[in-house]
């Protein structure tokens, strides 16, 4: 009795996603103890019980869970669950929004929070909002987590006012008079963000168990949160506080945590990050919030910590290595520094820290200057480390990424740094960004095919809330390399096909955990995290027909997260 399956799925196609043999489809996969036991048909038969559950995939695929390498759970479950939305559904242009603003539910705080207004469907933000519900603070988060806008009455809470001064790394809209228009971008958003009361336990709660079940519901078994901590009031919406990195640990202990999670600490928000800050964050013990709870690491772990490195191109704040933009500007780091020499010393202190704690690193780098230095200054670290008998090989990661040429790829794949970024954020705003970086620009924008020609650990992730949660969408953005407007072009050489963009979310995804020993292929000894479509897995040249598929069943280590109607 003991050598039959707990679960067993027949008469399927189930891409194994092994990486020695990544082509490999089996015929049916069978799950005991939470783990893979066996694949193929002869292998799976015996292993039949009397108490076995069969299900019949009906040549339907069976894919390993779906690993989104960088998600901001907290966040995107206060947009989704906890927040007026202000999506294109809800709020098509800037009259909806103000409209939908003046007839939304004050929270118990008093506050009004929004999320999800896009300016490259709504045009440029002025002070749409300032006049709006003189009595009560009002702020709207936009879909990129960068931008923010509030009324006068939230602005006059958080004194911000026209004596207010310019933000490292952030930028203070005004009018002809100076006075703040209520658009607060970058880290000027925390000057409002530390304003506002925290999100109670008894809203956030609720909101993540919500998201975790509509992510199991597409297939998503494991996530990474980028950037939980002290610092959450400088990014996203400030949801995501040293709270719900504890509330994270609550769950778990409680076994209702059925995702995978993995967090990196932010000690400074989106302007302005400093050694000395992340140097004191380091020392807190943050890092080990969850050591000493008795919760398994590959349900919940800090991996690293997340570092912003410059800002986005449609803000203007990143560094590039040739002009862009209206403005014609280059950006630039936005660590702290008064010259471009000096905020690239910081960056280099900054990455030895983390690396020097065996931590892994994130950096967010949008422009081709900011990610050559961030991958030279993680090469600095590794080497000094190694020179010192200190920790290397932390598989510390670019996040989203422009390269001005193969060189940094060749380089990142000769040191073990990784890539994560997001090809659904290149469709959705792929026009306004070839507006602001030019075509020859952006037609080399997330440059995948040559990333994984090079040897890098590429990952595609979602960013949500800043994109949809739908892996699905985000596979056929990578194989497509479309726009809103435009169509992606056949001969684009940077397109991938479908299952190396799977292999991508999946496998490629568990390096970036250091966890590819246990998660990310089916293969007999690896965890049950597996989802069952509905569908087989479509050919390149149908790819949009994985949007029509559905998610019949997930498993998270073996228990049965979702199951469709």
């Amino acid at each position: 009795m003991e050598d039959f399956a707990d679960l067993v799925i027949v008469n399927a196609s189930v891409h194994t996603m092994d990486p020695a043999a990544p082509h490999h489809v089996s015929d049916a996969v069978a799950v005991k103890g939470g783990r893979v036991a066996a694949l193929g048909h002869h292998a799976v038969s015996p292993s039949i019980g009397p108490d076995t559950q069969v299900i019949d995939a009906a040549g339907g695929a069976v894919i390993p869970g779906i690993n989104d390498a960088h998600l901001h759970f907290v966040s995107a479950a206060m947009a989704a669950y906890g927040y007026t939305r202000l999506d294109p559904a809800a709020a098509p242009d800037w009259a909806a929004v103000v409209d939908v603003l003046e007839a939304a539910p004050a929270g118990e705080d008093g506050w009004v929070r929004a999320h999800g207004w896009d300016e490259a469907l709504l045009g440029p933000a002025q002070g749409f909002l300032l006049e709006v519900r003189p009595e009560t603070p009002v702020v709207a988060f936009d879909s990129t987590g960068h931008q923010l806008l509030a009324n006068r009455e939230a602005l006059r809470r958080a004194g911000v006012d026209a004596a207010t001064p310019d933000v490292h790394g952030g930028v203070v809209a005004r009018t002809s008079d100076g006075s703040p228009s209520g658009l607060l971008q970058d880290g000027a958003m925390e000057l409002l963000s530390r304003a506002m009361p925290p999100v109670p336990e008894s809203t956030l709660r609720p909101a993540l168990l919500a998201l975790q079940e509509q992510l199991h519901a597409l297939g998503i078994t494991s996530l990474t949160d980028p950037g939980l901590g002290p610092a959450s009031a400088g990014l996203m919406d400030g949801a995501g506080s040293t709270a719900a990195l504890e509330l994270l640990g609550d769950l778990a202990e409680a076994n209702q945590l059925t995702l995978r999670i993995n967090v990196l600490m932010l000690f400074a928000g989106t302007g302005g990050a400093n050694a000395r800050a992340v140097e004191a964050g380091l020392r807190s013990g943050l890092a080990a919030t969850y050591l000493n709870r008795g919760i398994n690491p590959e349900q919940l772990r800090i991996a690293g910590v997340k570092i912003f490195a410059d800002g986005i191109p449609r803000s203007g704040t990143s560094w590039m290595s040739e002009p862009y933009g209206k403005a014609c500007t280059h950006g630039s780091l936005v660590i702290q520094g008064a010259t471009d020499a000096e905020r690239v010393a910081e960056l280099h202190k900054i990455l030895g820290l983390i690396n020097d704690a065996g931590l892994q690193a994130g950096v967010h780098a949008t422009g081709d200057a900011a990610a050559a230095a961030a991958v030279e200054a993680i090469i600095a670290a590794a080497v000094g480390a190694a020179a010192h008998s200190m920790s290397s090989g932390n598989r510390h990661y670019i996040i989203h990424g422009a390269f001005d040429d193969l060189g940094t790829l060749h380089s990142m794949a000769s040191h073990g740094i990784g890539y994560s970024t997001n090809p659904l954020i290149r469709q959705e705003a792929g026009d306004i960004m070839r507006q602001v970086l030019g075509e020859d620009r952006f037609s080399r924008h997330q440059p995948l095919k040559s990333a994984l020609g090079a040897g890098v650990h590429v990952n595609l992730a979602s960013d949500a809330p800043v994109t949809s949660t739908d892996w699905r969408r985000t596979v056929v953005a990578a194989v497509r390399r479309a726009t809103r407007s435009q169509p992606g072009s056949p001969q684009d050489p940077e397109r991938i096909t479908g299952l190396q963009a799977l292999a991508a979310m999946t496998t490629n995804a568990a390096w970036q955990d250091h966890a590819e020993h246990f998660k990310g292929a089916l293969t007999p000894g690896m965890t049950a995290d597996l989802c069952l479509l509905s569908n087989p897995w479509p050919v390149d040249e149908d790819i949009e027909k994985l949007l029509d598929t559905e998610v019949r069943l997930t498993l998270s280590g073996g228990r049965v997260v979702h199951r469709s109607a």
